[in-house]
């Protein structure tokens, strides 16, 4: 990848946790200029596309609609398969070019890269549950972890695409199919990289996921969450 006249080599699977001196570079790193990246990351998260796709498109706010959720799943409850699917790709925008591009400039020329973008992706994903435009409110970050997941590793997204359809498409409750593909997804980022790191910010991310999801949680105890629909609603 070039950045200006620079070009910056990336490696694909940095050392490990074990293997990169204990705390040293996680301290090292959550810098000032890391914080900044944190920051920008932190912002691009933070743009509600849920509300702005229902208000541009659809004429109507997203959080009066449905379950009230800014995410993909409401708005394909809402706004039927292409506002879902817009949603879905605009929130997976952020998570991506936050953990891709953005760590790219912030790891210009090193051979680091995973633990930034993984990083990264984490303050995405905090943006877009506590969104300032919604007065720290927001949706429930799975897509825009999604698209940070992709650039920790393709596989790894692959692998939680593939999850969350076995599990969606029969039951049709997408809060299970997010909770169990996020939370099988630490494990495969782990087996795919062997970096502590990369593993311990999406371990974070998940962890946030979860906790935003406890309603749901405990609506599917109860037997009585909402089903993902795939036309738009008529109320």
């Amino acid at each position: 990848m070039s950045f200006g006249n620079v070009r910056c080599e990336f490696t694909e699977y940095p050392p490990s946790l074990a293997s990169s001196g204990s705390l040293s570079y996680l301290l090292i790193g959550l810098s000032p200029l890391a914080l900044g990246f944190g920051a920008i990351a932190f912002i691009i998260g933070s743009i509600p596309f849920g509300l702005v796709v229902g208000r541009v498109l659809f004429r109507s706010d997203i959080r009066a609609q449905g379950s009230g959720n800014i995410g993909a799943a409401n708005a394909m409850r809402s706004y039927g398969k292409v506002g879902g699917a817009l949603v879905l790709l605009l929130d997976s925008l952020k998570g991506f070019v936050a953990a891709y591009f953005i760590a790219g400039m912030w790891t210009a020329c090193t051979t680091w890269f995973l633990p930034e973008a993984a990083f990264l992706g984490l303050c995405s994903v905090l943006g877009h549950c506590f969104s300032p435009w919604l007065k720290f409110k927001g949706g429930k970050g799975v897509a825009t972890y999604l698209g940070a997941l992709f650039a920790v590793s393709w596989i790894a997204g692959l692998a939680f695409v593939a999850v969350w359809i076995l599990l969606v498409f029969p039951t049709r409750f997408a809060s299970l199919g997010s909770l169990v593909s996020s939370i099988t997804s630490v494990l495969t980022v782990w087996l795919l990289t062997h970096n502590g790191y990369a593993t311990l910010f999406c371990g974070l991310a998940v962890l946030v996921i979860v906790w935003k999801h406890r309603e749901n949680i405990a609506r599917l105890a109860a037997g009585t969450e909402n089903k993902i629909g795939f036309k738009r609603s008529t109320a």
